[in-house]
């Protein structure tokens, strides 16, 4: 890096530092040598352009080229490096030069070149303007670009060179929209990508990509190793400050144990010190090659510290059609439903997966009641059954139109989402609405540790309704109370079911993953989906509860935790939080 300490001495004038305009007429920088042709190294080759036609998105043209190093062999898989803007970007940035000095001195794996161009849907007719993809393709969140990727354009080249497919071979970059492009593509597929080249990268509210450093910090680390670059003259505009935003990654990324390296300057939006630091930002992104990149572990200590180090997903069960309702005995033992299978699975304290109960019409929620009985929401019979041990049935409630429920000292409430609203069922069995206001999709339901709170998760909108339990059953003074957060592309939270542990905090299922909410409402952690599909309910189990399992799609999973659920009929007083 000396060559970027060498530019900031540059800018330094009898002690004191050139700033705004005069700063950024005056940015200079050093070549690199390793940025200029050399004597004896063998240069690859550019192919294209290509034109593509996407699928993913609909209608548009583009062209891609491919950079093919000297050192490419057939037989060997390489490494891939996916450029945004085309070559008109990697020439400015000397990429294929550079590609051709550190691949010959060893100081980069032997890697193969994308450049690939923004979509344009062309103009249907004489006198009509084209549409112009890039902000939407670059600088949207979500998976959609990494989907075009990962499905179209590594596939294609894939037919004419052997690229590698393992995720630690594959890096991205880009600069402006193409930076936070690249950003997003491994955030959203660190199974596929996890080194990014980022310069002047627009993190701010174009599209939603002020949500990143936030998110940074939420979202539990994922494998990816970062290099960023901005000047302190970048672009100041209604979106946010460029400077600003990349200084908040920058601190994101560390705070959240990223594994992660910056080059601050003081120019503007150009690529000219992006180009400047091309070779070292390289050498530092490939480094250590091939040791493989792992999530870090030395990030800020969080309020909410329940990871685990090295603990993930374990699959449990798969093959079913769609798994919900984990509940746990008083044994630690963990019950799911497969609702469309009208089956109930239990998953015994040695992991080994039986069937429980079947032809179940349904059955959907469950929940252990201190009586030893597993009650369930029967929503192909609209009823409330109770399951004793020996799997015989008992209907407790008849003509209820039902979701998911939780059981408790002041009866059983049931989520209704067919008639939007929330039914209570006292001891002598008695149905009745206790709220009907303002819910779109009333779905997981679970009660405080200590039973004075009910949580009801709307599926369609962004927070979890809390409402205080009164002694004969009805509820008072309802909140919007948790606050959670909307997965990108999306127009809610996905909530679904849901589990508290001892310390009174509330694990959402949602779109994102699993939200963590402290017991003020606030999330301060989101655990990560372990696949792709639907999230739908979650549950503390094993014989210390301190096991957290999801049904997921088909699947169910684990993970455990330095948390700890709470045991059937355990009523306890959370510890005060910190506001």
């Amino acid at each position: 890096m000396k060559r970027i300490l060498t530019f900031f001495m540059a800018l330094s004038i009898g002690g004191l530092v050139l700033t705004g305009a005069l700063a950024a007429a005056e940015e200079k920088y050093e070549v690199d040598p390793d940025s200029l042709p050399q004597k004896g190294v063998p240069q690859g080759e550019i192919k294209g352009p290509f034109p593509w036609k996407s699928k993913i998105f609909p209608g548009t043209e583009r062209e891609y080229w491919i950079y093919v190093p000297a050192q490419y062999d057939k037989d060997k898989p390489v490494c891939v490096m996916v450029v945004q803007d085309g070559l008109g970007r990697a020439k400015g940035w000397k990429m294929p030069t550079v590609f051709d000095n550190l691949i010959h001195k060893g100081e980069m794996p032997v890697t193969i070149g994308i450049f690939i161009t923004p979509g344009v849907v062309p103009a249907p007719r004489e006198g009509t303007q084209a549409r112009f993809n890039r902000s939407f393709e670059y600088d949207s969140l979500g998976d959609r670009y990494a989907k075009f990727l990962i499905e179209e354009i590594l596939p294609e080249v894939s037919k004419s060179y052997n690229l590698s497919e393992d995720p630690n071979d594959r890096a991205i970059s880009g600069a402006s929209s193409g930076a936070i492009c690249a950003f997003n593509v491994a955030w959203e597929r660190p199974d596929q990508f996890r080194r990014v080249f980022s310069t002047i990268g627009t993190f701010v509210g174009l599209r939603g990509g002020n949500e990143f450093p936030v998110l940074v910090r939420k979202v539990e680390p994922k494998p990816i190793r970062v290099f960023l670059q901005d000047g302190s003259n970048d672009l100041d505009l209604y979106g946010g400050s460029w400077w600003v935003a990349n200084q908040d990654m920058l601190s994101a990324l560390t705070w959240a144990g990223y594994d992660v390296n910056h080059a601050w300057g003081q120019g503007g939006h150009n690529g000219k010190q992006g180009a400047a630091i091309l070779p070292d930002a390289m050498r530092w992104l490939w480094r250590d090659y091939p040791k493989p990149i792992r999530v870090g572990t030395a990030g800020g200590k969080r309020r909410t510290d329940i990871l685990i180090p090295g603990e993930e997903w374990q699959l449990v069960s798969k093959g079913h059609k769609f798994t919900e309702g984990p509940a746990v005995n008083a044994k630690g033992e963990v019950f799911f439903t497969d609702v469309p299978n009208s089956q109930i699975y239990k998953i015994g304290l040695d992991g080994m997966v039986s069937l429980f109960a079947d032809e179940t019409g349904n059955a959907n929620g469950l929940m252990f009641g201190k009586d030893g009985k597993l009650y369930a929401c029967v929503s192909g019979k609209k009823q409330i059954v109770a399951y004793t041990p020996d799997g015989k049935s008992e209907v407790i409630a008849e003509n209820v139109s039902c979701n998911d429920l939780v059981v408790g000292d002041n009866g059983i409430y049931v989520t209704d989402p067919e008639n939007k609203r929330v039914l209570h069922i006292d001891g002598d069995k008695k149905v009745s609405v206790v709220d009907e206001k303002g819910l779109e999709f009333p779905n997981g339901v679970v009660l405080s540790p200590d039973q004075s709170l009910l949580y009801v998760a709307d599926t369609r909108r962004q927070y979890v309704n809390s409402y205080q339990v009164q002694d004969d059953g009805t509820l008072r003074y309802k909140q919007t109370f948790h606050h959670l957060h909307i997965a990108p592309t999306q127009s809610d939270t996905g909530a679904d079911g849901m589990t508290v542990d001892d310390q009174g905090r509330l694990y959402v299922a949602t779109r994102m993953g699993v939200q963590v909410c402290d017991q003020p409402g606030r999330v301060h952690l989101i655990l990560s989906k372990p696949q792709g599909s639907w999230l739908s309910n979650v549950v503390f189990g094993g014989k210390d509860l301190n096991t957290l399992y999801v049904t997921c799609g088909g699947s169910i999973y684990k993970r455990k935790m330095n948390a700890k659920g709470l045991s059937v009929g355990n009523v306890l007083k959370p510890p005060k939080p910190r506001l």
